[in-house]
């Protein structure tokens, strides 16, 4: 049976009684029609994880890193079909799908295929003497997870491959905007041998599909990427059955750089950071903070380096940025620089919609704002579009307070050969990352999330399963003596 639901190993129709049009943002055309779930269809996806958990959940470890092995593989023979699918539903580039989002999503995959063997709790031992001691990872059940719709196919592996490789089951609801990779990932989970049931996927809006899920009594985790006003009602209704809830939400990624960095470096760094997936990255180089001696070169540089960037037609391999994820995401961030220059701000390059060829796109030029205060809104709220704004520092106290002062903390960057100014900066930005003469780059290796409103929890890296498994300890009494010692305390005396 047709159908934008994946549940139980195949597809069906949504009970809603409503459509949504997954629209191409280059040009506006309906890239394809998919039937949005309702709360039986929740019902139905959480019931059919719940059963497959059973199984799943006593699966051996290298079971379950055999089904994501063949996942890898399944998923290389597919990559370029995955490619532009994303490119067509997204807006991104294609050399971005090609080199970034779907190769690391791949690689995310062989990651978990190894780290699910190697779930270890504390070795054993008499702490007290009397008792053995052991500590066991289990799996906390049926994870409900949100993903976004900037990075459709990796976010969905971030939610799906750590909690099914350590024994969890999931029901993902991917953006309605950007669904069909994650349909995509589901079918080939089946056709990797996942058993049905372990990954289900429902196509559904926030309000109807989302929240009934998040609210759901057999759900026993929630993990969502987002908006952190978003993540706030999350926590809100899952609060209401006491699940465990993993957050990584909004940033505003500061990039300072001190007066002994490598210019060109911090230059080219500035602009890949800042105009990634047209800026529409939570981690993305969202504020420049440059110390008074390199400022002027920096603003001149970033500024000509940005009117090089080619907009164009996202399937064609020479554009570098294509349109923003939505007409409402573009006239959003045109808000926001329109409302700057009421203030005063200065447009070093870009600042406007595009007209000709691009004006039936949601584009949007690449944007460097400068002469701008610590405390608007350009600077403090998250803007999610090709925007980077750039203000001055004099001493390291002054930059290193401005980088922390939003209420943000996803991930930051410091730019100098002064080892020592690097390893303070690392030490003192508040961020769950921290690159140093870089940004950007993120390896299933190492743990991804967020300080202060940012959120908390961790995505990749071993450290994910400290949020998808439960702790357990299993204490053993080795004396054999039917009266303890310690039950003088209750009756009778020693």
């Amino acid at each position: 049976m047709a159908g934008n639901q994946y549940i139980g190993g195949s597809t069906r129709v949504g009970t809603s009684g409503a459509t949504h049009d997954v629209v191409n943002p280059a040009n506006g055309s309906v890239v394809a029609t998919v039937d949005l779930a309702g709360p039986d269809d929740v019902n139905a996806a959480v019931a059919a994880a719940a059963e497959a958990q059973r199984d799943w959940g006593r699966a051996a470890p290298g079971v379950r890193a055999a089904a994501l092995n063949e996942l890898a593989a399944v998923l290389t023979a597919r990559a370029e079909e995955y490619a532009q699918v994303e490119t067509s539903q997204t807006g991104k580039p294609i050399k971005l799908s090609r080199e970034f989002d779907v190769p690391g999503s791949i690689d995310n995959v062989s990651f978990y295929a190894g780290a699910a063997r190697n779930l270890e709790g504390k070795a054993s031992t008499e702490y007290d003497g009397a008792h053995t001691s052991i500590t066991r990872r289990e799996p906390v059940g049926v994870v409900g997870s949100i993903a976004p719709w900037n990075y459709p196919l990796q976010m969905a592996m971030w939610k799906v491959l750590p909690a099914i490789a350590a024994g969890n089951t999931i029901v993902l609801k991917p953006s309605e905007l950007t669904p069909l990779t994650a349909l995509m990932l589901a079918e080939d989970c089946t056709k990797a041998g996942i058993p049905d049931g372990v990954v289900n996927v429902l196509t559904g809006t926030g309000p109807v599909a989302g929240e009934a899920l998040i609210g759901h009594a057999g759900v026993r985790m929630v993990s969502f990427t987002g908006s952190t006003r978003v993540g706030k009602r999350i926590m809100e209704i899952a609060s209401q059955t006491v699940k465990r809830v993993h957050l990584e939400l909004g940033g505003k990624a500061p990039f300072l750089v001190f007066d002994d960095a490598d210019l060109d470096a911090a230059i080219n760094g500035a602009v890949a950071g800042a105009l990634i997936n047209t800026g529409q990255d939570c981690t993305a180089a969202t504020r420049a903070y440059v110390q008074r001696p390199l400022y002027d070169a920096f603003v001149a540089g970033v500024g000509d380096l940005m009117s090089t960037v080619r907009l164009g037609d996202p399937l064609d391999p020479s554009t570098d940025q294509g349109p923003l994820v939505s007409f409402a995401q573009r006239d959003r961030v045109a808000g926001f620089i329109d409302r700057a220059r009421g203030y005063g701000a200065r447009i070093v390059t870009g600042g406007n919609i595009p007209g000709g060829a691009l004006a039936n796109g949601a584009y949007y030029e690449p944007t460097l704002v400068a002469d701008i205060a610590q405390d608007s809104e350009i600077v403090q709220d998250e803007i999610f579009g090709p925007v980077l704004v750039v203000l001055p520092f004099d001493s390291d106290d002054e930059g290193l307070a401005l980088a922390n002062d939003t209420p943000y903390g996803l991930a930051a960057s410091a730019w100098s050969r002064d080892v020592m100014r690097c390893m303070r900066a690392s030490r003192e930005m508040q961020a769950g990352c921290v690159w140093i003469n870089d940004h950007i780059p993120i390896i299933s290796e190492m743990p991804h999330g967020g300080y202060k409103s940012s959120g908390f929890g961790k995505d990749m890296s071993q450290y994910s399963f400290d949020e998808y498994t439960q702790v357990k300890h299993v204490s053993i009494e080795t004396e054999g003596d039917a009266r303890k010692d310690w039950h003088r305390t209750i009756f009778g005396d020693r």
